[in-house]
């Protein structure tokens, strides 16, 4: 440890998935920034004990716990990072939060908009530093974006049109995994992939007002994971949504895990008075620009990988490009500099409300099939 920097002593509860992805970051952040912090990676949590031991020794944690009520309790853990489903994301938050810990918590903040106005009360109560993880914000292309915008580059911003496709489940005999249960991920496509075209049209462009949404569920029955026979999928397989903003600006967002070829397709696309910006993470190191100030008629290409370009400065030369795993190490980055100053990095707790507001006013639209207000 450095002993300019004071130490900061992790937990970290669930280990799959989003677990490594977490656990990467972690191990990352410092030997590429400069952290105000130094970040102890020091228990990782499961429900089960051996599978919590074998995560902390391959995912570089000191210790390892089946109990995340226990971790919480310690008075030498500062930070509880949340990886789990999201049936239990309330309820961990909001004990972090009241045993004074900062939250940092894998999106969507919660199951439904409750849960997430009780985890938002609860830190401000509690008056402690949280944190949303919506990685997507800290690619460096749409950290230029969002540069660009707030610069006036693109004029005033008409359109947004947001898609997240993915084809994991097209196959109707794929099992029912627990992204498929509502009880423990409490929606499919809207809360999975669509909420994070929707925190980036937030990000980029503002507040959203009213929304005119669609839910649709393909295939209702699937396998159970244990063999046992079939069970019902009650989440929806994709999610569609017109929106309008506060702005005046008008929008589209859209999920769907039916698309077959799409793997990971996060794309937006924003046009304004005076140009256009395109993003898709398949393609995540580049920045698509319409400017009318250019000479030429069509779109160029920006490869985000510039020491000016948001974090690039902490990694490769130019053209050496970044990953997925990447964006995990900027947003705990960011929240290491946010600790330090003793404010909540965005987005935090309260755009999670923001975020669920909207997901809740497309799930009421889909079953009114009226326009609903956020």
């Amino acid at each position: 440890m450095s002993a300019s920097r004071p130490a900061l002593n992790v937990a970290m509860i669930g280990y799959q998935f989003m677990g490594r992805a977490h656990s990467n970051a972690w191990r990352q952040v410092r030997p590429f920034f400069d952290v105000p912090l130094d970040p102890v990676m020091k228990v990782v949590c499961g429900r089960s004990a051996e599978g919590a031991a074998e995560a902390a020794d391959r995912l570089g944690w000191q210790e390892s716990s089946d109990s995340w009520r226990d971790v919480i309790a310690r008075d030498d853990i500062d930070v509880i990072d949340i990886c789990t489903p999201g049936d239990s994301h309330a309820e961990i938050a909001i004990a972090a939060a009241e045993a004074g810990k900062v939250v940092f918590c894998e999106k969507p903040l919660a199951n439904n908009l409750a849960e997430a106005e009780q985890m938002l009360a609860a830190v401000q109560a509690a008056g402690v530093i949280n944190m949303l993880c919506h990685n997507y914000r800290r690619a460096p292309a749409v950290g230029l974006a969002k540069r660009m915008i707030d610069a006036g580059e693109i004029g005033d911003i008409h359109h947004y049109r947001g898609v997240y496709l993915q084809d994991w489940i097209v196959d109707p005999e794929a099992p029912r995994v627990w992204r498929l249960e509502k009880a423990k991920a409490g929606s499919g496509a809207l809360g999975d992939i669509a909420s994070h075209s929707l925190d980036l049209a937030r990000f980029l462009v503002g507040e959203v007002a009213e929304v005119s949404g669609l839910l649709k569920t393909f295939v209702d029955e699937r396998p159970l994971e244990d063999g046992s026979g079939r069970g019902a999928v009650d989440v929806d397989d994709a999610a569609l949504s017109l929106v309008r903003f506060e702005s005046g600006a008008i929008g589209s967002i859209e999920g769907s895990r039916f698309c077959p070829g799409r793997k990971n397709y996060n794309r937006f696309e924003i046009n304004g008075s005076k140009g256009s910006l395109a993003f898709d993470l398949e393609r995540m190191n580049e920045l698509e620009v319409y400017t009318e100030a250019g000479p030429d008629s069509g779109f160029r290409t920006i490869l985000a990988t510039d020491e000016q370009h948001p974090f690039v400065e902490g990694w490769w030369p130019p053209g050496h490009v970044l990953g997925y795993e990447h964006t995990f190490t900027h947003t705990v980055f960011d929240l290491l500099r946010g600790i330090e100053r003793g404010e909540s990095p965005r987005p935090n707790f309260e755009d999670g409300v923001r975020n669920q507001e909207v997901l809740d006013a497309i799930e009421r639209s889909s079953e009114s099939r009226q326009w609903e207000k956020v």
